[in-house]
């Protein structure tokens, strides 16, 4: 909830905030995300996929991107939250055009129960698939995926480690033109279990702030696991996708190439695929 520290007119920052906008404003980039996966496809199949779905969707903000691509796209957003999908179509689908409207559809749905959603690419994204914190649970969603995929279909999710990702810490990042800074925090971490408690919080120029906007109960699966369960589940040739560096600045130069051996960052995120 955000903290009550009242302006002159009776509403700090935090109380006008819409956490939704903020985290689509600091967290994600489905412009370079979709490029990303339009690209790792064509490299594959040799053609354009036309159908994608995409799991934990939240407000649909990927599926959007996607239908604005091309007029031969179209999209399944799955998500079991109600509210955030509700909010998805007043903010996201509302801004589309009529024959962009047609082509995309927001499913309340678990996850683990969509195998029968036919799409070419299946999307998990933003770390969303470890709230699954056992093997079992993990494997059965990924079973889900592949049924669910076309017969030459792709599933990409993506993946983030490096020693700083396992103790507790915060990263704060300023966003001056859109008036707020992003924080992400660590708050627990388990090396036994792997297990990680962490959350997003905003805060804003007038000391205001969204505390908790976001928290996560989540099992950090590591790169390997996330391979292996995808060949248990019956997925071919998982790939993971290790981001290049400049050569100027030291830091991440936003292109992904396969890769079988990664740097030792202190944090890191990657992409994977697999195929059916």
């Amino acid at each position: 909830m955000p903290t009550k520290q009242k302006t002159a007119r009776g509403k700090t920052l935090a109380d006008l905030a819409d956490r939704h906008h903020l985290y689509q404003l600091a967290v994600q980039c489905v412009e370079a995300e979709i490029d990303m996966v339009d690209a790792t496809y064509k490299r594959i199949r040799g053609r354009r996929a036309k159908v994608l779905r995409e799991d934990f969707c939240g407000t649909g903000n990927t599926s959007c991107e996607w239908v604005r691509r091309r007029k031969t796209n179209s999209a399944i957003g799955v998500d079991i939250n109600a509210e955030v999908l509700r909010w998805g179509r007043r903010h996201n689908i509302a801004k589309l055009n009529a024959h962009q409207r047609g082509r995309i559809q927001l499913r309340q749905r678990d996850v683990l129960k969509s195998g029968d959603l036919q799409a070419d690419i299946v999307l998990a994204m933003n770390f969303s698939y470890m709230l699954l914190k056992t093997r079992d649970q993990l494997r059965a969603y990924f079973a889900q995926v592949h049924k669910g995929l076309a017969d030459d279909g792709i599933f990409m999710l993506d993946n983030y480690g490096g020693h700083d990702s396992w103790r507790t810490v915060k990263e704060k990042t300023k966003f001056k033109s859109d008036g707020f800074t992003y924080v992400w925090e660590h708050k627990k971490f388990n090396p036994i279990t792997f297990a990680a408690i962490c959350a997003i919080h905003f805060r804003f120029p007038d000391k205001s702030k969204i505390k908790n906007a976001f928290r996560y109960d989540w099992r950090m699966w590591t790169l390997p696991e996330i391979r292996e369960t995808l060949l248990e589940a019956g997925f071919k040739n998982p790939t993971v996708y290790w981001e290049g560096t400049d050569a100027e600045t030291g830091e991440g130069n936003d292109i992904f190439l396969p890769a079988e051996v990664g740097d030792d960052d202190p944090s890191w995120v990657v992409y994977i695929s697999a195929e059916k």
